[in-house]
């Protein structure tokens, strides 16, 4: 097995996804090791964005977590670790949603989408309108009902357009 990542509260995100990226372009896969939430929390984001980082590659990540029995200072302490491992994007097989029934939702609706199709604004095929700041993904903004009409039917007042 590679070396283990070691990630705590205090690591910063941006550091360990090129650590990330790093092992996974050379191994194929990376180990991440972390105790507490807060560690947690900064070790998932450098997945999220690593994820950036190898998709023009056409690869893309994914991680399974697993408990650990560590030791640290002489006591006995639970760890989470996430093996991170890559695969090609291309060699992934198309979803078949044929015969699966979300409510509220028309999933033949959608343009069916190319897994083969990475970029820089569509981590893996998942990402589809969504637009790309640095290495995050940032959701397009949703598109909001208009405001409901005033209590007792009356219409809220808009000023008139200027004439000049």
């Amino acid at each position: 097995m590679t070396e283990i990542l070691k990630v705590s509260s205090r690591s910063t995100p941006n550091a360990v996804a090129g650590a990330l990226a790093g092992m996974v372009r050379n191994h194929g896969v990376a180990e991440v090791q972390v105790v507490g939430a807060g560690a947690l929390n900064q070790a998932i984001k450098a997945v999220a964005i690593a994820r950036g980082y190898v998709a023009p590659s056409g690869l893309d990540l994914h991680c399974r977590p697993t408990f650990a029995d560590i030791e640290i200072d002489g006591q006995s302490r639970t760890a989470i670790r996430l093996l991170v491992e890559t695969d090609r994007v291309e060699d992934r097989a198309p979803l078949d949603l044929t015969g699966v029934d979300v409510p509220g939702v028309d999933l033949t609706a959608a343009d069916p989408v190319d897994p083969g199709q990475v970029g820089p604004d569509r981590v893996g095929a998942h990402q589809v309108g969504a637009h790309q700041v640095g290495a995050h993904q940032v959701a397009p903004p949703l598109a909001t009902d208009p405001a409901p009409p005033a209590p007792g039917g009356a219409q809220p007042a808009v000023p008139a357009p200027s004439s000049r």
